[in-house]
């Protein structure tokens, strides 16, 4: 592991993103499950907005603190605040939903250049999962919001594969060697048989790869950026340090195109894979995480348990810590006396017990003298040393052009969208709920997807024809506008039809994707569901197999069936709850 001031240099700058807006304050108080209690009349508030992940101990860290500061205790020192030292109140504004660290990052941009926007946060304390956003900050700004040489890391986790332990030792077996990174992936991706020719039993050709969305993740843009500089070595780069050069190489880029044709589909949030990958290899089998996450899953905290183990990939390329920094802003609505206690609330989470707090949820202490023990133990699928190789951050200009190649190198999609207009739609308007959600879906789809419009009650209609987003978008949306329920429901017949139609282009290199939003009860099809099942497990074997998204409308759903449907293709079924588009819409729209 690298010289510790070598490692914050290092850790210095880095990422970019978006996800859910919130309005936050820093300068008064603001509801919040730590803001209520006994908080002294003359404290100094201070509010605090962390990255989702710190969520697993921030509460607790913010509750204690906040105790001893209520009986005029000082936190760090144990003893009594000295003379005329007013006590400090941590306030966290959002209750831990301040939504992605891009989010919160622009929100402290726009409180000082577009203090409008709906998106605006005036905290104290910004501590988000890596500093490379602390920099773009700075940079997007045109100010400097951020001491970067003084932002202090709080809890660190390297980015890593997580990997079920028998791929990755079956790539070993293969190989003969212990060192893996992309070389050996890509060696899995273009073998001819796949995992056949690795001994997996119960074997397929493909392989199931998944990262969460660089634009607003910060996972998933360290993982692309370690994706730029693995191509970058393939095509002959020695540098340190990824250049303009390198992100602008055609070469490169396709490299990095390479690695995302592994993907079976992407994520918004880590939340969603870690759920999603605890079910099996079935559903992936590897995606990019935070050791943290990797252990969590190990734990048996998920929703599922998982069959066998996942263990970290440390790629031997390398990969990036996220070291959770506390940057105390530079603003207007920070004064200094806030300035003061905010450097006291981040020395308390430096002392040992708040440091093994945060270890025990699967953080690597960043304080020397707190020894790393459980959980990181060969059980939970890490290693004690970590990553053998640490890259090097690029400046804050080059990872903003690798955000910006996202467009280019991304793993683009064909996406038949298949909408029920039986007459049972117009229960409970099932009907006008799944309109709502295919023209938010449309709205918020990558312009480069290409999109068709199927519809169904006792006839199949194809009413848009498969085309890029930008082309058939007003069309897509006119005809939406215009669907009304009634007939009877051959769901099964719409389904084998359009699966037959999607699998006579095997060669295509897009995700292949169908989404349906039905109630799921068939009353007028002629196809059973064994031979729409079978349609769908049939193309499991192709390099490129379908996927199937199945949303459910009404209390009334045929959830058994939908669910089924959506098992065959390795997928979940959602909820078309009015009350949750947002939510479903999000989980969908990251697929692609």
């Amino acid at each position: 592991m690298l010289h510790k001031k070598r490692l914050l240099a290092l850790l210095s700058m880095l990422i970019l993103g978006v996800l859910t807006a919130c309005d936050t304050g820093g300068g008064s108080t603001t509801p919040g499950a730590q803001n209520s209690g006994n908080k002294p009349a003359n404290a100094v508030e201070v509010s605090i907005i962390y990255a989702p992940e710190s969520a697993l101990y921030m509460p607790r860290m913010i509750q204690a603190f906040n105790d001893l500061s209520a009986q005029g205790k000082n936190p760090v020192t144990g003893g009594n605040y000295a003379n005329g030292a007013k006590p400090i109140w941590m306030v966290d504004p959002t209750n831990g939903a301040g939504g992605s660290s891009g989010t919160v990052m622009q929100g402290i941009i726009n409180a000082i250049i577009a203090p409008n926007n709906q998106n605006v946060a005036k905290p104290v304390i910004f501590s988000p999962s890596v500093s490379h956003w602390l920099a773009l900050a700075n940079e997007r700004s045109g100010r400097q919001l951020f001491d970067l040489a003084n932002s202090q890391p709080t809890a660190n986790a390297p980015v890593v594969m997580a990997i079920w332990e028998s791929r990755l030792q079956a790539i070993r077996d293969k190989v003969g060697y212990e060192d893996i990174g992309w070389e050996e992936l890509l060696q899995v991706l273009n073998s001819e048989n796949g995992w056949c020719d690795y001994g997996i039993p119960d074997c397929r050709r493909t392989v199931f790869y998944g990262h969460t969305d660089p634009r607003i993740s910060s996972t998933g843009l360290s993982t692309l950026i370690s994706e730029f500089y693995a191509a970058a070595r393939a095509n002959g780069f020695t540098g340190r340090i990824l250049s303009d050069d390198q992100v602008d190489d055609e070469a490169v880029q396709e490299g990095v195109r390479n690695i995302e044709t592994l993907i079976r589909h992407y994520s918004s949030r880590t939340t969603e894979f870690k759920e999603y990958i605890a079910q099996g290899p079935q559903f992936l089998d590897f995606v990019a995480l935070e050791e943290n996450d990797l252990i969590f899953i190990n734990e048996g905290k998920t929703q599922y348990k998982p069959p066998e183990k996942l263990v970290a990939l440390y790629p031997k390329e390398g990969t990036f810590w996220h070291e959770h920094p506390f940057g105390i802003v530079n603003a207007d609505w920070v004064t200094q006396e806030q300035k003061d206690a905010a450097a006291i609330f981040t020395q308390y989470v430096l002392l040992p017990a708040q440091q093994e707090m945060i270890m025990a949820e699967g953080f690597r202490p960043v304080n020397q003298d707190v020894q790393l023990a459980f959980p990181f133990v060969a059980e939970n699928g890490v290693t004690v040393e970590g990553p053998k190789t640490v890259l090097d951050v690029p400046s804050a200009d080059v990872i903003v052009a690798i955000q910006q190649s996202w467009s280019v190198v991304k793993k683009q999609a064909d996406i038949t969208l298949i909408i029920d207009t039986s007459g049972s739609m117009n229960d409970e308007d099932k009907i006008g709920q799944a309109k709502a959600a295919a023209q938010r879906f449309i709205a918020e789809m990558d312009p480069n997807n290409r999109v068709s419009l199927v519809t169904f009650s006792d006839n199949i209609i194809e009413q848009v024809r498969l085309g890029t987003l930008e082309t058939v978008k007003t069309e897509l949306t006119e005809d939406i506008n215009r669907l009304r329920a009634d007939g009877g429901t051959a769901l099964f017949d719409a389904m084998a039809s359009v699966l037959e139609e999607v699998n006579t282009d095997t060669a295509s290199e897009r995700i292949r994707a169908v989404v349906v939003l039905s109630d799921g009860a068939d009353t007028a099809s002629s196809t059973e569901l064994n031979q729409v099942l079978r349609a769908i497990e049939a193309s499991r074997s192709d390099l490129n197999p379908v996927i199937v998204i199945m949303v459910a409308y009404g209390s009334n759903a045929d959830i058994d069936t939908l669910s089924g449907i959506a098992r065959a293709s390795s997928t979940t079924v959602q909820s078309g709850d009015p009350n949750n588009i947002t939510r479903v819409l999000e989980i969908i729209s990251s697929y692609f």
